[in-house]
C-alpha cells in the first residue's frame, strides 16, 4: 500500500519558512505560499488558513512588518517584509533547525 508523504508542519517551522522567504525580499501572502511550494519542488504547500494566521502572529512579534501595494496583476495586495528584529529571530531559528536536524539525523542513523 502506497502512503502519502506526512507535509504537516512541526510548530513553529511554517514561521521560520516565512521568515525566511521573506529574507530574499518584501512580498505577498500569495507570493510567500508559492515561493515556499517551489523551493520545496512542491513537497510543501501552505493553505490560506495556516499562512494568513501565522503572518499575523510573525506581524504581532514585530518580525515582519506590512504595506499595502500594488500586485503583478494590478491588484491591492498587503506586503510584507522582514525587520531587524525578524532577522535576528530567523538566525536563531536557523540555528535551532540545524541543530534538530542534526539529532534527528543521529536517531535515524541508529540501527
Amino acid at each position: 500500500m502506497a502512503t502519502r508523504p506526512n507535509t504537516d508542519l512541526l510548530q513553529g517551522t511554517l514561521d521560520v519558512l516565512i521568515l525566511k522567504t521573506l529574507a530574499a525580499g518584501p512580498m505577498h501572502g500569495w507570493g510567500i505560499a508559492q515561493r515556499i511550494q517551489l523551493l520545496s519542488e512542491d513537497v510543501l504547500r501552505v493553505n490560506q488558513g495556516s499562512l494568513y494566521p501565522a503572518l499575523h502572529r510573525l506581524e504581532d512579534e514585530g518580525w515582519i512588518a506590512a504595506e499595502w501595494g500594488t500586485s503583478e496583476n494590478n491588484r491591492k495586495a498587503k506586503y510584507y517584509r522582514l525587520t531587524r528584529t525578524g532577522q535576528r529571530q530567523l538566525e536563531a531559528e536557523t540555528e535551532n533547525w540545524r541543530r534538530l536536524a542534526a539529532a534527528v539525523g543521529r536517531i535515524l542513523q541508529t540501527a
